[in-house]
C-alpha cells in the first residue's frame, strides 16, 4: 500500500485532521473526545492570537486514501530565537513505525528549514494546549485538558531516537473530607500576618474583573517551567473568553492582597470528561445537555490550573486555596479530584500536596526531544 503525507490546507482537511483520533480511540474508555469548535479555534490562524508570534503546519498521513496518522509542527518566534526549537503536537498514528517516522521526519524537515536545531513535543502553542505524551496511567480516564495516547507511542518516539526532556505527574484520589491541622494552622496565620483573603463573588460576571489578573499571575508563576512561553495580552483576552464561559463561580478560588490584586488562584471545575465522551466532539444538538448535567451533578472535580505569585509562594498561600476548595467540594458533594500536569521536578508544588492522602504519580506524561 502507498503511504504519503499531505499538508492540511483547507478547513475540510483540518476537520479530518481533528477527527482522526476520534476513530483511532473509538470505544477506548480512557480517551476524552475534544470539542471540535475548541480545536478549530486553536488551530486556525484567524482565530488563535498565538499566530501573531508563531507559525504552524499540519499534515495527514494516508495509506490508499485512508488517514493513518497526523502531526502538527509549530514554531514560536521566541523559542526558535532563544533555543532553536521547533515543536510537534497533535500527533496520532496507527501502530506502524513507517507512519510515525514519516510524520516526525516531515515536521523535523520543516523545522530545520526555519532554523531549528531540535524538535520537542508533544506540545501546543501555549501551556494551556494539550502537551506531554502519556507514559504511565493508560487505564485512567483523561481530563478534558490532557492528552490520551496508546502505549505504543513511546516505543515509536524512542525508535526515532528521541529522549525525555521533561516529565509531568498528575494526582488522582479522594477529595479530603477535612484539611490537615497543618493547613488549618497556616490559614489562620496567613490571613492575619499577610493581609490576604479569598475573594467572594455573587455571580460569574464579577469574576471576569479578576480574570486578567489570574493570567498575569500564571505568567509570573510559570515563567521558569519547561516549555512555558508567557501569554500576550491578546492571548489572555482570548483565554478569558474561552475558559471563563466554562466555570462555576464557587469552583474558582481567587486570592487577593490589600490592594485587591490577584496573588493566587485555582481554576477548578466539575469533571467534564464523561460529558465530552458522550458529546463526541460537538455541543450540538445534544452534547450541551451532557455538559450541563456534569456541571451540576458530579462527584469529581478537575483542578485545571493553580498558581501563586512567586513572592507569595513561600508564605503558604496554597493553604488558603486548599482550605477553600475542601469546603466547597464537601458542600457540593465532590468526592474525587484530578489535577492537571505538574512538573515532576517542581518540588515546591508536589510537597504542598504531600499533606493530603492523595495519589501523585499514578499518571505520568513526558515531552520528548531530538537534536539534529
Amino acid at each position: 500500500m502507498s503511504l504519503e503525507v499531505k499538508e492540511v490546507n483547507t478547513k475540510k482537511e483540518l476537520k479530518r485532521f481533528i477527527k482522526f483520533p476520534f476513530k483511532l480511540y473509538k470505544s477506548n474508555p480512557s480517551y476524552v473526545t475534544p470539542l471540535m469548535d475548541f480545536e478549530m479555534s486553536t488551530l486556525l490562524k484567524e482565530k488563535n492570537p498565538a499566530f501573531d508570534h508563531a507559525e504552524a503546519k499540519y499534515w495527514l498521513a494516508e495509506k490508499d486514501g485512508e488517514v493513518v496518522g497526523r502531526i502538527a509542527a509549530i514554531v514560536l518566534e521566541v523559542e526558535l530565537k532563544e533555543k532553536s526549537l521547533v515543536r510537534f503536537g497533535w500527533i496520532d498514528f496507527i501502530d506502524d513505525k513507517e507512519v510515525s517516522n514519516l510524520l516526525l521526519e516531515t515536521a523535523k524537515k520543516w523545522g530545520e528549514s526555519k532554523g531549528a536545531k531540535a524538535i520537542h513535543g508533544p506540545m501546543g502553542f501555549t501551556d494551556l494546549d494539550f502537551e506531554g505524551a502519556l507514559i504511565q496511567g493508560f487505564d485512567q480516564i483523561a481530563t478534558q485538558a490532557t492528552i490520551y495516547n496508546h502505549p505504543y507511542y513511546i516505543d515509536h518516539f524512542r525508535d526515532w531516537n528521541m529522549e525525555i526532556a521533561a516529565t509531568w505527574v498528575e494526582l488522582r484520589g479522594k477529595a479530603p473530607e477535612k484539611n490537615p491541622e497543618k493547613v488549618n494552622r497556616a490559614v489562620r496565620i496567613i490571613k492575619e500576618r499577610f493581609k490576604v483573603k479569598v475573594k467572594e463573588f455573587k455571580n460569574t460576571k464579577e469574576i471576569l474583573k479578576y480574570a486578567p489578573g489570574v493570567f498575569e499571575v500564571l505568567n509570573e508563576a510559570y515563567k521558569d517551567l519547561y516549555g512555558y512561553i508567557p501569554l500576550t495580552q491578546k492571548q489572555i483576552d482570548y483565554y478569558v473568553e474561552q475558559y471563563f464561559g466554562f466555570i462555576r463561580k464557587e469552583f474558582v478560588c481567587i486570592i487577593v492582597n490589600e490592594s485587591d490584586d490577584v496573588v493566587g488562584f485555582a481554576l477548578t471545575l466539575p469533571s467534564l470528561s464523561k460529558a465530552f465522551q458522550k458529546a463526541k466532539g460537538s455541543l450540538y444538538p445534544f452534547g450541551f445537555i451532557h455538559v450541563l448535567k456534569s456541571f451540576y451533578y458530579n462527584d469529581t472535580a478537575d483542578l485545571f490550573l493553580i498558581g501563586v505569585k512567586p513572592e507569595y509562594q513561600k508564605l503558604g498561600i496554597h493553604a488558603l486555596i486548599f482550605d477553600y476548595l475542601q469546603k466547597v467540594y464537601e458542600k457540593r458533594g465532590i468526592k474525587y479530584m484530578a489535577s492537571g500536569p505538574m512538573l515532576e521536578s517542581n518540588n515546591n508544588v508536589l510537597n504542598t500536596w504531600s499533606e493530603f492522602e492523595i495519589d501523585i504519580g499514578k499518571i505520568k506524561r513526558s515531552c520528548f526531544i531530538k537534536h539534529f
